[in-house]
């Protein structure tokens, strides 16, 4: 935690919020169990009153998670933007954002909250470190309060009296229960709330940071356009049966004969013959061309993986670049890259308490995940920084955990004993205590 104080020193803070945000993220890397108020509070010298104060108070999450970044990692390998969504599982009524929202775990429509985050992936390490994360809203918040007054029912339960019933039916009548066009456009989606958090996210990034990839949920011209018009580049995954046409790239047609030739056909996906083959890896072959989509009708630099130990019929998977200049490996590298966000997500809710908070408010929730995600950045940090240039060690977010709580017990313990502890930290099985349940790797 020595990078994480040493960048807390230099934000424009006060000292107890600075004090609380160092116990805080101790405390979840140490707690066992579920990450909320009253558990952080056996494991630390806070009391659950405090936590629930200063999960209240605002604090740039954004501007400490690239400092963090920037001074763990250098700025010299290079880097993509990821994209992705995650589900929360969440009861009750009054939660904030509250709704039906796609799990991919169980591939179907769930009840509770979902973030979405934006983490920036290391292709050289290949390792990623959140950036921002934002819960979204649900997708008819503000109309939820206003629910039981539409009904006609008030808030004791009891029905309103109404008068002129009769002509009140009446006029009804000629109303359309369905939304007009233009009402459906005013509403807002998911993908508006991702463009968003994109966009805001946007002035913390580097000039070399010009890669947006995400799975094939973003493949949507909506969101496509928005990431152009940001001057980034996106990588993404289209549907197999993706209407593209082929350029046209033969003789043009003389002054006065009409219009010229654009494009020269559709693409008939189990006929790659127009394609040019990069490669072939472990029975995949890579093909690659820039074509033209006809619903994001932009060209696009397209890299087809070829599936050729089927002799049936051919499965392929579809990728592309709205930079038609980029090599279809490193088209291939970036969304192999992309991963590295679920292994985020993972491991957030598994050791940091990313779905354990049991608060209900907006500003408290957006608090815990961004606390939870960034403690990961931190444990990854101080798991770098360990390491040397010959011997590298994979990354366990349980043996760090095992590693904290170990320590925080057996200073308990030296605590309670009234046990003098220079003598004993000097010893080598000190620090085989310290390390105790450490994941062989």
């Amino acid at each position: 935690m020595n990078l994480g104080l040493k960048i807390l020193n230099r934000l424009n803070i006060c000292k107890p919020q600075k004090k609380f945000l160092i116990i805080l993220y101790t405390a979840i890397v140490t707690t066992r169990g579920k990450i909320n108020f009253r558990n952080l509070s056996r494991y630390s010298p806070l009391c659950e009153q405090t936590y629930s104060r200063q999960f209240v108070k605002p604090f740039d999450f954004v501007a400490f998670n690239r400092s963090l970044i920037d001074e763990g990692l250098g700025s010299e390998n290079e880097r993509i933007i990821v994209l992705d969504a995650s589900f929360i599982p969440k009861s009750g009524k009054k939660t904030y954002g509250l709704d039906s929202f796609w799990n991919g775990c169980h591939s179907r429509k769930e009840k509770g909250l979902e973030v979405c985050g934006v983490a920036l992936v290391d292709v050289v390490k290949n390792t990623g470190f959140t950036l921002s994360v934002r819960q979204s809203d649900a997708k008819e918040e503000d109309q939820k309060s206003d629910t039981k007054e539409q009904k006609g029912v008030s808030r004791t339960g009891k029905k309103k009296k109404t008068g002129k019933k009769k002509s009140t039916k009446k006029k009804s009548k000629g109303k359309s229960k369905k939304k007009s066009a233009k009402d459906t456009e005013d509403e807002e989606t998911l993908t508006d709330q991702y463009l968003q958090h994109l966009i805001d996210v946007k002035p913390n990034l580097l000039e070399d940071e010009k890669y947006v990839v995400g799975d094939g949920y973003f493949s949507k011209k909506k969101f496509v356009d928005g990431v152009c018009e940001l001057e980034l580049y996106q990588v993404g995954k289209l549907r197999a049966d993706a209407n593209m046409r082929y350029l046209y790239t033969g003789p043009k047609r003389e002054s006065g004969s009409g219009n010229q030739k654009t494009y020269d056909g559709k693409v008939d996906w189990q006929d790659l013959s127009r394609f040019d083959l990069v490669d072939t890896q472990d029975g995949i072959a890579i093909y690659e061309q820039v074509l033209n989509h006809v619903s994001l009708k932009r060209n696009m630099k397209i890299v087809v993986l070829l599936n050729e130990k089927n002799e049936g019929k051919k499965k392929y998977v579809i990728l592309f670049s709205t930079d038609t200049d980029l090599e279809a490996k490193t088209l291939l590298k970036y969304y192999k890259a992309r991963f590295q966000i679920e292994f985020i997500f993972r491991d957030a809710k598994q050791f940091t308490g990313l779905g354990d908070c049991q608060v209900r408010d907006k500003k408290r929730l957006n608090f815990h995940f961004n606390a939870s995600l960034t403690t990961l950045n931190l444990a990854k940090i101080e798991h770098l920084q360990t390491q040397s240039e010959t011997a590298t060690m994979p990354f366990s977010m349980a043996t760090i955990k095992a590693y904290y709580f170990n320590t925080f017990f057996l200073e308990k313990i030296f605590s309670i004993l009234d046990i003098d502890q220079s003598c004993i930290k000097k010893s080598p099985q000190y620090q085989k205590l310290r390390q105790l349940g450490k994941i062989a790797a």
